[in-house]
């Protein structure tokens, strides 16, 4: 199959033979990972949820499927001049790991921002096959960074989504969905996966618009990253002004070429799911699940109130990633507890009187209330002083009682909204 691009030239777009060969390709050097019925989930929806464990690959992430079915098809010439690429973290882990299993130098550029864990695991599924490349603060400059260095050296840059063998090997998945569905005795109705580029996207919209047309497939996005839907109210790739990188393994400014193609033939279902609500949804998988899923790999399941879950479909939901820093775990529940409306933050003019933060404690706060945060802006001799407050409650409903109290006090409160410039000094 063929397409045109929004500048005018032709994409060799994937098909559903083109999957088919990538997996018997890919075989031995990926995992088949397992689906895993979810309790929790399939109560919550009166659906029947299945999990679609690709945190559970030898790299953490489905990435290793794309990777290993481009690397494979290099000619002799192509894997002497070796390859190139650039990640936040999981590409590269599948470049390595395809290298490292298929004999193929590579050089990997990893931006600044790319947690130190991900660097570690990357030289580690390398080893001597991969040199570990970080420079920039963004993957725009890793990645151009990575273009020169093709243009220079003849390497074969190895894209992390837009590229037809990429797509075709990460549409294994769906592949394997299906067949391991069948043989549990059900037919798969929705499956959910997480957005970045579209490389997932793509690859199950390429094997199932052909071979299993009736099942629904919807892509989630972070809202603060929204490429996809950007493109497809564009009519093409954008690139997005700015955007959120906390989800780093789904923060991408601009859909790819080949990945738009797919998806503008197939018209999936397309969500944007507050960082937030993705948040709480990696703590739920941890805590009832046992699954330590980085912020895209909570995702897709993160959406499945907000797309029409019928009960008794049959759902699935890519767990895509489980490559987290546990030290980010302290702004996960923070990102979380903001968006379920308990933690709150405020200024507040406090009197420079003895006994004013005493009052605040017994007048304003109430029983189940806590502070979290207390911080001085700026000290003077003036009659008041600004203090930077946070506040978690006990219930989201405590906020209008909370919200009359301080309004009744002495003191002026300016409450701080999460939209707000002065949030990314808090978060």
């Amino acid at each position: 199959m063929s397409g045109t691009a929004s500048e005018g030239r032709p994409l060799d777009v994937p098909t559903a033979a083109d999957v088919d060969a990538a997996a018997e390709r890919i075989a031995g050097r990926v995992s088949r990972t397992p689906l895993q019925a979810c309790t929790r989930l399939s109560e919550a929806t009166g659906a029947s949820v299945w999990l679609k464990r690709e945190d559970l690959q030898p790299v953490r992430s489905y990435k290793g499927r794309g990777a290993a079915n481009l690397i494979a098809q290099l000619d002799a010439e192509q894997v002497w001049a070796g390859v190139v690429c650039a990640s936040a973290g999981n590409h590269a882990q599948g470049v390595a790991h395809a290298c490292a299993t298929l004999g193929v130098n590579a050089r990997i550029y990893l931006p600044a921002t790319t947690p130190r864990q991900k660097r570690e695991r990357v030289a580690t599924l390398g080893g001597d096959w991969v040199e570990v490349i970080v420079g920039g603060q963004t993957y725009d400059e890793a990645a151009a960074a990575a273009r020169a260095d093709a243009e220079r050296t003849g390497a074969t840059l190895v894209p992390a989504f837009d590229h037809p063998h990429t797509i075709a090997g990460q549409g294994t998945i769906a592949q394997e969905i299906v067949e391991d569905l069948v043989e549990l005795g059900h037919e798969v109705d929705v499956i959910l996966v997480p957005v970045g580029g579209g490389g997932l996207l793509a690859g199950c919209l390429t094997y199932l618009g052909e071979r299993h047309p009736g099942v629904r497939v919807v892509g989630v996005e972070p809202a603060g990253a929204a490429c996809m839907i950007a493109a497809t109210h564009a009519g093409e790739p954008v690139t997005l002004p700015e955007i959120d990188r906390f989800v780093d393994g789904a923060a991408v400014q601009r859909a790819g070429d080949w990945t738009y193609q797919v998806v503008a033939r197939h018209t999936p279902g397309l969500v944007a799911v507050p960082e937030g609500r993705l948040c709480t949804e990696m703590i739920a998988l941890y805590q009832n699940e046992g699954i330590v899923a980085e912020p895209a790999g909570a995702l897709a399941a993160s959406a499945l109130d907000r797309v029409g879950i019928e009960p008794g479909q049959t759902v699935v939901v890519v767990v895509s990633g489980g490559n987290n820093d546990l030290l980010r775990y302290a702004e996960v529940v923070e990102r979380s507890l903001i968006h379920e409306g308990l933690k709150h933050y405020f200024l507040v003019d406090f009197p420079q009187e003895p006994g004013m933060l005493r009052r605040f404690l017994h007048e304003v706060l109430g029983p189940d209330d806590d502070i979290s945060l207390f911080e001085y802006v700026k000290r003077n001799n003036r009659e008041t002083g600004p203090a930077l407050v946070g506040i978690e409650l006990g219930s989201k409903d405590d906020l209008p009682g909370l919200l009359e109290r301080m309004a009744a006090s002495s003191m002026d409160v300016e409450p701080i909204a999460p939209d707000s410039p002065l949030f990314r000094f808090i978060l």
